[in-house]
């Protein structure tokens, strides 16, 4: 059998070869973090145990809760009070993590109100639930990455920092001064997979509506729209991030652990 099985409609057969080869995949994973001294193996291994439980809680869940709006709103509040935990904690061990709502609440929202707004996107749990993770999914990662390039690059040039200041550097200026090219390379993944996108990646939005019935034409545009709201998205949220850092809402604290 095949990668993609047109009659099934299914990227790969859901079999249990599936689930052995993901396992030993998995495995492969640890043992190459371990042998590379890269320090994740055991952060590696709960990653994929923990995907594992969280899908499987998911599927049970999603099947449910998409018959209603007033559940599929919740979902969509619980995924981004999850990113919020999750990207906050990647930024700062400290109370400040909670500023992690900011970045990625301005990257998301406009975007759903206009999606939403301008009808384009129905009003029904099982459209909104997954476009609300897609740009949930992409505003944490630029709000983590962010967060953290900014406060590891003032703690590494904390003395230029204080030499800015000395300057007459406002406190806000002379952070962002400092931060601000560091933080800005958290948008290149989404660069690289806007500008390669066909060339060397087909995205699941792609070949999910492929294989669901839709034109390559319709899946293109799709595809497309996912692409560039990603980018408007995670732009926002880095710009956020940064004015967060810049006025010491969310300061340099302990590296970042991974959780």
């Amino acid at each position: 059998m095949g990668l993609a099985s047109s009659g099934s409609g299914q990227l790969l057969p859901v079999t249990p070869l599936l689930g052995v080869v993901t396992a030993l995949l998995l495995l492969a994973a640890v043992a190459v973090a371990g042998w590379g001294l890269l320090g994740h193996g055991h952060a590696v291994l709960r990653a994929g145990l923990r995907a594992v439980v969280q899908l499987a809680g998911v599927a049970a869940v999603i099947t449910w809760v998409v018959g209603s709006l007033w559940w599929s709103a919740l979902f969509v509040v619980l995924m981004f009070s999850v990113a919020v935990h999750t990207a906050g904690r990647r930024m700062t061990p400290g109370p400040g993590w909670v500023w992690a709502a900011a970045p990625i609440g301005a990257g998301v929202l406009p975007v759903l109100a206009l999606l939403l707004g301008t009808g384009l996107l129905p009003l029904k749990g099982l459209s909104v639930i997954p476009v609300a993770g897609i740009l949930i999914g992409g505003a944490l990662t630029a709000t983590s990455l962010a967060g953290r390039r900014a406060l590891d690059e003032l703690s590494q040039r904390r003395g230029e920092v204080e030499a800015a200041l000395a300057l007459g550097f406002e406190g806000r200026d002379a952070r962002l001064e400092i931060c601000r090219t560091a933080a800005a390379t958290s948008l290149v993944p989404a660069l690289d997979q806007t500008r390669t996108v066909g060339l060397v990646t087909l995205p699941g939005a792609f070949v999910g509506m492929l294989l669901g019935g839709a034109s390559p034409v319709q899946a293109g545009a799709v595809q497309l729209f996912v692409l560039i709201g990603l980018l408007a998205v995670e732009a926002v949220s880095i710009v956020v991030v940064l004015e967060l850092v810049g006025r010491g809402l969310v300061q340099v604290g302990e590296p970042g652990a991974v959780r």
